[in-house]
């Protein structure tokens, strides 16, 4: 179902899929909106498809600027922002099951903003979590990971250049939270080479996150 919200800068178009009394709801964050990612980027849907699989409710949205969305590309603070939004969106509109925070790339950084200060918000998945990609440097601080109170899974690709496995471990070594990382074999960034192994370890994952939330 397309809906408006209302977001900080005027309306965010978005996408509301699943059961109407779903296990659980979980918001999903897309990729770099100035290097083409919008709701639609194909590892987003395979997330939003393993929320749905699973019995959740999934709400994908388009950040300020990108599709329909009002504003304009604010280096992630606004983004961030937007998503705030399209959380306090779902847990009113979906209420009484737990509230998940997920994203993709440079989607992962705005559900962790997101959903670092936000008691709602019961746990986290993050896949394509960008480490050393430029331009972001303002938000993406691995610690920020590491602090998060919440279940955290990560889904990486195998060859991921921007996130190497390495390093995201690395990132979630001494977390306060219960911590999850699976590999998709043979995946970059984009997941390109597997995005049905993207979406069985999305839904491994969070069967994982809803049995800690």
């Amino acid at each position: 179902m397309n809906v408006d919200l209302a977001g900080p800068a005027g309306r965010l178009e978005a996408l509301v899929e699943g059961p109407e009394a779903p296990r659980f709801a979980a918001v999903v964050c897309h990729p770099h909106p100035a290097m083409g990612g919008t709701m639609h980027n194909h590892a987003t849907y395979r997330l939003a498809k393993a929320v749905v699989a699973r019995g959740g409710a999934s709400l994908r949205f388009n950040t300020r600027g990108t599709g329909r969305s009002a504003g304009s590309y604010d280096a992630g603070r606004g983004e961030a922002d937007d998503a705030r939004a399209a959380l306090a969106w779902l847990a009113e509109a979906r209420p009484n099951v737990p509230l998940l925070s997920c994203g993709f790339s440079f989607g992962a950084w705005m559900a962790a903003l997101a959903g670092e200060a936000d008691a709602r918000v019961a746990a986290f998945l993050l896949s394509g979590v960008a480490v050393r990609v430029e331009g972001i440097e303002d938000f993406r601080e691995t610690g920020r990971l590491r602090n998060l109170a919440a279940p955290l899974a990560v889904v990486q690709g195998e060859n991921d250049p921007l996130g190497p496995p390495v390093e995201i471990e690395a990132a979630l070594a001494g977390s306060r939270g219960p911590r999850r990382l699976a590999l998709v074999n043979g995946a970059g960034h984009l997941f390109l080479e597997d995005l049905d192994g993207l979406q069985v370890e999305a839904e491994a994952a969070l069967e994982w996150l809803l049995e800690r939330a």
